[in-house]
């Protein structure tokens, strides 16, 4: 133990980077798993669905217009906030975009917010379209 404390003194730097490395990937770990919580696989999504969850597509009305979930409602993410009706709702609420970053990060927020029912679909319509789910267009 004393070479320990030894080697420490003569090495601030390194020691110290070590800690704040360490420190780091703790952060990002625990940030991750927050942010996976929160995310939600397509068969799990899907199950939650069918269970009366509502479906808010964020992307802007171009893009939904092309393709989106059966009945889905769109609200682009500018003009989502925790005063949304589908998210006061008090139904869990499934939020879609392109790839799922952006609906993490909203998920992320309206969480920070308060509104616990919301939840992110892993992958976004890509990881849908992966999986051979229907979408509908206008």
């Amino acid at each position: 133990m004393q070479e320990f404390i030894e080697f420490a003194g003569n090495n601030v730097l390194l020691v110290t980077g070590l800690l704040a490395s360490g420190f780091a990937a703790i952060f990002y770990e625990l940030r991750v798993k927050a942010r996976n919580i929160a995310s939600l696989s397509v068969p799990v999504a899907v199950r939650m669905i069918n269970d009366g969850s509502k479906v808010v597509d964020i992307r802007d009305a171009e893009q939904f217009a092309a393709a989106h979930i059966v009945d889905s409602t769109n609200i682009p993410r500018a003009d989502l906030n925790g005063e949304s009706k589908p998210v006061k709702s008090g139904k869990n609420v499934v939020l879609v975009c392109d790839t799922g970053s952006a609906s993490g990060d909203c998920v992320a927020q309206l969480r920070k917010d308060g509104h616990e029912n919301v939840f992110s679909l892993r992958g976004g319509l890509a990881e849908w379209r992966k999986e051979n789910l229907p979408l509908v267009s206008d």
